[in-house]
């Protein structure tokens, strides 16, 4: 057998492995930033959800770096307001859609979809999801919070 067929015949073997890997035993990143990118929140800044009511994109100029993950702010005292506590903004389940991790999974979240709930900040999917989320906030969260440490150690 010539090592040009070996090679090939590892690789084919090798990638039919990792296709059978279920995708919860994949790691998954602890927030949410997209395939392409290492932006949390795609760049938005997460004080600004409590301090301004509405989301807003941040700066390159006004960016740290936490928790595996780029966050960007609109303004050097939104920074400072994360630095000093960022479990306090960042948002729930890493910002993966928290209606997705009430069901044991994972999705994206769209940044303009969002709530703050008991003062913690939890996004969603998109409009629909939302909706769909907004039936039994407190139910979701619970089961969120329930799934959320399996989910990201991925099991």
């Amino acid at each position: 057998m010539s090592m040009r067929l070996l090679s090939a015949g590892l690789l084919v073997s090798a990638l039919a492995a990792a296709l059978l890997v279920p995708a919860q035993a994949l790691a998954l990143d602890p927030v949410y930033t997209g395939r392409f990118s290492s932006l949390a929140l795609g760049g938005y800044d997460p004080v600004a959800y409590f301090v301004d009511g509405r989301p807003v994109e941040g700066s390159d100029e006004h960016e740290l770096s936490w928790n595996g993950a780029t966050w960007r702010f609109s303004s050097a005292e939104n920074q400072a307001r994360f630095q000093a506590d960022p479990e306090a903004h960042a948002p729930q389940y890493g910002g993966y859609c928290a209606w997705a991790v009430s069901q044991g999974k994972t999705a994206s979240a769209d940044p303009e979809r969002w709530k703050i709930v008991g003062g913690k900040l939890y996004l969603n999917y998109n409009g629909a999801i939302q909706q769909r989320w907004e039936k039994d906030v407190p139910g979701f969260i619970a089961a969120a919070d329930e799934y959320w440490p399996g989910i990201l150690a991925g099991k």
